[in-house]
């Protein structure tokens, strides 16, 4: 009899470990999410964005990056489900140089205008003759620095010259013989901002955000805020339907969400709603 009672016990003991673990699994159906993106600002966006994910089922995990190149090859062999860090034109550029890259955008959410910095003048107008101008070795930076330039009078570009496709060559004009150093990556130049080399530093407002730059007030000249480069939410092609990549685009345009963009980076960080 006490041998039979044991076994019963211990039988109802697994029966009870089953049972609990059988609620605790009650939730697996939760979906996770892996997004990869820069610290500033984009991964502190998301963060704001998991409560939200959460609400629908939906386990957001964010991987950090601190440069332009391996969230694209992350995405593309699967090692994270989307990413939240570039242009429009750096992932056409992207996919043109990485043969079997096959991205779509599933959603603009942010612009970050680009700038100008330098601690040696306080205004373009300033800068002398000559003056050499640091720029990033992102060649889809290139036309988007080129066009802040010719907006700003330094510069003109050869007539029929697609501004988000220009290049150092398509400049026509350049009255003050403004020298251009580009073969830094985009991450290194708020250090040679600091260390004053050459006259003038263009910066992304990521990287600049990052370093402690206040874009709006540390620049001397900056982008406007109807820059066609906006950040998007980037997938592999046929994944931009899947029920949670559009949860996270719906959460990252909302009220709640964009109000936060504009509290916490007054307009150094532009959200967009389409």
């Amino acid at each position: 009899m006490k041998k039979w009672l044991a076994g019963a016990v211990a039988a109802a003991s697994i029966f009870g470990l089953a049972a609990c673990g059988n609620d605790s699994g009650a939730g697996s159906d939760e979906k996770e999410l892996v997004v990869g993106a820069s610290n500033v600002p984009h991964a502190e966006i998301l963060e704001q964005v998991k409560p939200i994910l959460e609400e629908k089922g939906i386990d957001l995990q964010i991987e950090t990056y601190q440069d332009y190149i391996l969230p694209n090859k992350d995405l593309d062999n699967g090692d994270i489900d989307a990413n939240y860090f570039q242009t429009i034109p750096y992932m056409e550029l992207q996919m043109k140089d990485n043969e079997g890259y096959d991205f779509v955008n599933a959603g603009g959410i942010h612009i970050e205008p680009i700038g100008v910095y330098s601690k040696k003048y306080k205004s373009l107008e300033d800068l002398p003759d000559g003056a050499t101008i640091l720029m990033s070795n992102s060649v889809s930076d290139h036309g988007r620095i080129l066009s802040l330039l010719e907006k700003k009078g330094l510069i003109t570009l050869k007539d029929g010259v697609e501004n988000t496709k220009a290049q150092l060559e398509d400049i026509k004009d350049n009255p003050r013989n403004l020298k251009f150093d580009y073969e830094y990556e985009a991450g290194m130049l708020p250090q040679m901002y600091e260390n004053e080399e050459g006259d003038a530093v263009v910066i992304n407002s990521n990287y600049a955000i990052d370093a402690g730059l206040k874009p709006l007030k540390d620049s001397i000249a900056i982008e406007d805020t109807d820059s066609p480069y906006v950040n998007v939410i980037t997938v592999n092609k046929g994944d931009e339907d899947k029920e949670e990549v559009k949860e996270l685009v719906k959460a990252l345009r909302s009220k709640e969400i964009q109000d936060f963009i504009n509290e916490e980076w007054d307009g150094a960080v532009v959200p967009v709603s389409e």
